[in-house]
């Protein structure tokens, strides 16, 4: 999952972003409205946290500049100004939740989190199932077959990147725009190292592998 921060105040940017990728979230960040709305306009995210009170251009024109782009980017707009008028302004915008500062972070991870199933119109929101392989977005363990599999944060996105896809395979540069942020280095080969260290805790010691490598395109988890 590919998460938009666009917040002005450097100390609030630094704990989003932190908190986010230690969520498991793939952040890219922009201090600004006018970089905000490029960064939203031109990448794909699966949400956004936008402030209002930006330099370069406002936040309510950047939602509405987003919207009238027909991009349905969830957006969650979290903002000091806290009265009934400034709220009602920002969901006719176009956003899609509000939230006040100060915050608490774990009510904002769960409103982002919230925010996506609905416009994945997920059934079975908090867990992820493809064979005998399970992922608790809540709780955030994965098992399979019974056993526990401890993941990194990143491990974890990637997981939950391909069961969202099961089935469909997922080529290197969706992989670096899904988990990694705008300024990974795709020259690397650091997908293939990660993709490597999740087959190892997934697949060793089952005799049917779920992580398959589509040589020339990419990767994909196949169920039976």
């Amino acid at each position: 999952m590919r998460i938009l921060v666009v917040e002005d105040d450097p100390t609030i940017a630094s704990f989003l972003v932190n908190g986010l990728q230690e969520a498991g979230f793939a952040v890219d960040a922009a201090g600004d409205g006018a970089r905000g709305l490029h960064l939203a306009l031109t990448e794909p995210y699966d949400a956004a946290v936008l402030d209002l009170m930006l330099p370069e251009r406002d936040g309510l024109s950047v939602l509405e500049e987003i919207r009238k782009h027909r991009i349905a980017t969830p957006v969650l707009i979290l903002s000091a100004r806290r009265s009934v008028d400034d709220r009602v302004k920002g969901l006719q915008a176009g956003g899609d939740d509000y939230l006040t500062k100060p915050f608490a972070f774990s009510e904002l991870l769960a409103r982002i989190q919230a925010l996506i199933r609905r416009s994945q119109g997920t059934v079975e929101p908090t867990r992820l199932v493809a064979g005998e392989l399970t992922l608790d977005l809540i709780t955030r363990r994965v098992e399979r077959g019974g056993r526990s599999i401890d993941l990194r944060p990143r491990e974890f996105a990637l997981l939950e990147y391909l069961m969202r896809n099961a089935g469909r395979v997922i080529s290197k540069t969706m992989i670096m725009e899904h988990v990694w942020d705008y300024s990974f280095d795709p020259r690397t080969n650091v997908v293939d190292v990660l993709v490597f260290r999740l087959r190892e805790k997934v697949d060793r010691g089952f005799d049917v592998k779920m992580i398959h490598t589509v040589r020339g395109v990419g990767y994909v988890i196949q169920v039976g």
